[in-house]
């Protein structure tokens, strides 16, 4: 019975494992780029941390792959942990977790090659870390086992109105951003006083200021 029974808990508590570190991982990286720890830690540090914590999010998800295809009670197939809604048990509450997996391991590999990548490609890609988080928290609550049990719906809700907090602060700072850009840029592109006056002084005619 314990045999039989330990691919499931395995697959059990490394998903929920696999799912903190995954919301971990997008709250430091909101708390970095929305600039909330600003001179308190060294961002050298906070980059590391979030590194770190989304490559053992994806470490994590495949130990729970692996230990759900091992169990004999569910019968999880390659194709079911693969393919969208190829699963025959519960199709769609399973399909999420397969599009958090492609859009997990699409963030952690152009993260490790980032240096290689167009700056524009990678923040696209990396914005997929909101979906994904949305996606993987929709699986956890239609898929798991542990959906039903109230401590799990509250850190899940918990931690999205955490998210979307910090998500709108980014925002707000980035629209920050923008503006001061737009109203330095005008003032970027105007001459000096000096030059000002020289340039009004040839287009005068000769004899305009004795006059």
């Amino acid at each position: 019975m314990l045999k039989g029974s330990l691919p499931w808990y395995v697959a059990r508590s490394s998903g929920l494992v696999a799912w903190g570190l995954l919301a971990a991982a997008v709250v430091w990286g909101l708390l970095m780029t929305s600039k909330v720890l600003r001179g308190r830690v060294r961002n050298s540090w906070l980059l590391d941390l979030h590194r770190w914590l989304g490559g053992l999010a994806l470490t994590f998800t495949g130990v729970h792959l692996l230990a759900i295809m091992g169990d004999s009670y569910v019968h999880f197939g390659l194709s079911s942990v693969l393919v969208p809604l190829a699963a025959t048990w519960h199709p769609v509450a399973v399909a999420w977790g397969v599009v958090s997996l492609y859009l997990l391991t699409a963030v952690e590999l152009t993260s490790l090659v980032r240096k290689h990548l167009d700056h524009h490609l990678w923040r696209r890609v990396h914005m997929l870390s909101f979906p994904l988080f949305v996606f993987s928290t929709l699986h956890g609550l239609t898929a798991g086992s542990d959906a039903r049990k109230p401590m799990f719906v509250i850190g899940a809700v918990v931690v999205a109105i955490g998210v979307a907090i910090l998500a709108s602060v980014r925002l707000q700072v980035r629209a920050e951003r923008s503006r001061a850009a737009l109203t330095r840029a005008p003032a970027a592109r105007r001459p000096p006083l000096g030059e000002q006056r020289e340039v009004r002084a040839r287009r005068e005619p000769v004899g305009a200021s004795a006059r």
